[in-house]
């Protein structure tokens, strides 16, 4: 888990979010884009409102979920990279 230890996340003050169906629709008040999470997405969204720490939010859903552990490490690096990109997040060492 590399990339992942020791970072934590931050949802911007000015995002809002609303879980519709089970998924999630996040909203930048400052740039007014929408931003769509599938279930999974959903799942890392509330875990990262949660905890912040994506060690733990990486446990969580590797306990969860029928995944291989790599897999996991890529994809939460990808969806964090992707919403820190689009000004969702702010991702930090601790």
């Amino acid at each position: 888990m590399n990339k992942l230890t020791g970072k934590t996340v931050k949802v911007l003050p000015e995002v809002l979010s609303r879980e519709v169906s089970g998924e999630t629709v996040l909203l930048d008040l400052n740039s007014e884009i929408y931003f769509g999470l599938d279930d999974i997405g959903t799942r890392i969204w509330q875990l990262i409102q949660e905890h912040s720490d994506l060690d733990k939010v990486y446990d969580i859903m590797l306990e969860e979920y029928a995944v291989n552990a790599e897999q996991l490490e890529k994809d939460l690096n990808e969806l964090t990279e992707k919403l820190a990109e689009a000004g969702l997040i702010e991702i930090s060492d601790q």
